[in-house]
């Protein structure tokens, strides 16, 4: 399983930029809006150093990083909701999406046109925030409505599933985002259906000069927020591996890959198919080992007998499964078991 990472912004920000300088991938960059029309989608290891300390101590035939998926969707502009700009088209593609990058422009460049004609961070962000509250309050109102008949079956999961659409709907009216909503646990499986934008985790990236300082930053909400000359990283990810060692020069983009990962919340376990494989594996924080079977393969969750695990770093310790077996530190457990962050597993069927 993957997870969908959509990369947004205003045109001419610098989403192409970076989603070149991640995947190595040829994309359209220009100095123009909308540049990008169908969205282009790469996928990024997440980098890993247990999964390399695995690999070197079990010397597997293969090694299998997990990945993140990026989706470079085309520049979104005021009056998006109504179908500005395509607008509709490109707010549909946030929707598949597990998690929003917003590109933020704070570079200064005379030949690359902003399409509000100043740079200026903290109005870019309202426009963005705006259009994606406005296409979930149309969200709301036309589930809401659709709802009136429903309601009057009596039946209670429509009647609290309507109640809560317009608690929602009252803070967007108010500006609020979704996510601000007060929310619980049973909440989140009655409004999943709708797929609301801004109940996803966000991101902003500062994508700025290298002469610019840092101290420019706008004033934003509590959200994580990366700093990067994307022009630069799109220079060094064109260059050679020995290259990049003879100027001494490295990528910052891990950090970003790493606090994709981290805000939606995942942690990684581990196969060894055998020793023919090390393979790591991105799941939900909170996830019981029979789901995880079930991302490995299928079968493994419908023939699910029991697992063995160990922790990657007592394995890589010891230096095998027999000798992890041998200090008594595999554990053997059922199909309720919460996985951990760097749980090693082999799946019983």
């Amino acid at each position: 399983m993957s997870f969908s990472i959509g990369i947004i912004g205003l045109p001419n920000v610098g989403k192409s930029t970076l989603f070149k300088s991640l995947t190595k991938k040829q994309v359209d960059i220009a100095a123009f809006p909308f540049t990008t029309v169908n969205p282009n989608v790469g996928v990024v290891a997440v980098p890993d150093e247990r999964l390399e300390k695995i690999a070197r101590t079990l010397k597997p035939e293969k090694v299998t990083p997990t990945v993140i998926e990026f989706v470079d969707i085309a520049g979104l502009v005021k009056g998006a909701h109504r179908g500005e700009g395509l607008g509709n088209q490109f707010l549909a593609r946030i929707r598949e999406c597990d998690a929003i990058l917003e590109i933020v422009r704070l570079f200064k460049a005379d030949l690359v046109c902003h399409v509000e004609k100043s740079i200026n961070p903290e109005r870019d962000i309202e426009i963005i925030k705006t259009e994606l509250l406005m296409k979930d309050l149309e969200t709301t109102e036309k589930a809401v409505g659709k709802m009136k008949k429903e309601t009057k079956s009596g039946d209670k999961e429509v009647i609290k599933k309507k109640e809560l659409l317009k608690r929602i709907q009252e803070n967007l009216n108010k500006g609020k985002m979704v996510k601000e909503t007060e929310l619980s646990a049973e909440d989140f499986p009655l409004i999943k259906e709708f797929q609301f934008l801004t109940v996803k985790p966000i991101i902003y990236i500062l994508n700025i000069n290298q002469a610019e300082v840092k101290d420019s930053r706008p004033k934003m909400e509590t959200a994580p927020i990366l700093c990067f000359n994307l022009k630069l990283e799109e220079e060094i990810s064109e260059l050679s591996e020995a290259e990049t060692r003879e100027l001494e020069i490295h990528s910052q983009l891990d950090r970003l890959i790493t606090a994709c990962y981290t805000i939606l919340d995942l942690i990684t376990f581990y196969t060894v198919a055998g020793g023919k494989e090390v393979r790591a594996w991105a799941l939900k924080k909170g996830t019981n080992v029979l789901t995880a079977a079930g991302q490995v393969h299928s079968d493994f969750k419908e023939r699910f007998i029991r697992a063995e695990i160990v922790n990657w770093e007592k394995l890589v310790n010891v230096g095998s499964w027999s000798k992890s077996r041998e200090q008594g530190w595999i554990q053997t457990v059922g199909k309720e078991y919460v996985v951990q962050d760097g749980d090693v597993i082999e799946f019983k069927i």
